[in-house]
């Protein structure tokens, strides 16, 4: 096999890549010998004798098993933990996702008719000061008081 690395620096610094990424035609590699010019390599690269190997892309295989496995509720035990749980999920992001659902069961009660105004603002008034965890704890306590027929 000929020494062809002064041919490879200057045909990496032509293609304007490594050296690792320049590839010489195995079955030239005398003529590409006799390229001792950065005229005769650029004479090479337009004849297909020298050219640039495409870059090697990072996998995203692994990055998509790990997304899969974390969407499934895995990988998030206090040993992979970094923030506190307000840094994880605000306190205030944490607060809309459960009063959201209330006040919209509450509006459809209301629009139904199954309870009445002055119900239905009773019960708002308690969702805001956090009686409620969940439309269901809502309901529950709606049917306990009498405000709302069991649904079967």
């Amino acid at each position: 096999m000929a020494d062809l690395k002064n041919q490879k620096r200057l045909a990496a610094e032509i293609l304007k890549c490594g050296e690792n990424r320049v590839w010489i035609d195995p079955t030239k590699e005398e003529e590409v010998q006799d390229c001792i010019t950065r005229g005769d390599i650029r004479n090479a690269i337009e004849s297909g004798l020298i050219k640039a190997k495409p870059k090697a892309g990072t996998s995203k295989g692994r990055i998509r098993y790990i997304a899969k496995q974390k969407a499934n509720g895995k990988r998030k035990g206090p040993g992979s933990r970094k923030g506190t749980a307000n840094a994880r999920v605000p306190s205030k992001r944490a607060w809309i996702a459960t009063i959201r659902p209330i006040r919209d069961e509450l509006k459809q009660l209301r629009e139904t008719g199954k309870i009445s105004p002055s119900v239905y603002r009773l019960y708002y008034r308690k969702a805001k000061g956090g009686v409620y965890t969940s439309r269901r704890n809502l309901k529950q306590h709606m049917i306990a008081d009498g405000n709302l027929k069991e649904e079967i």
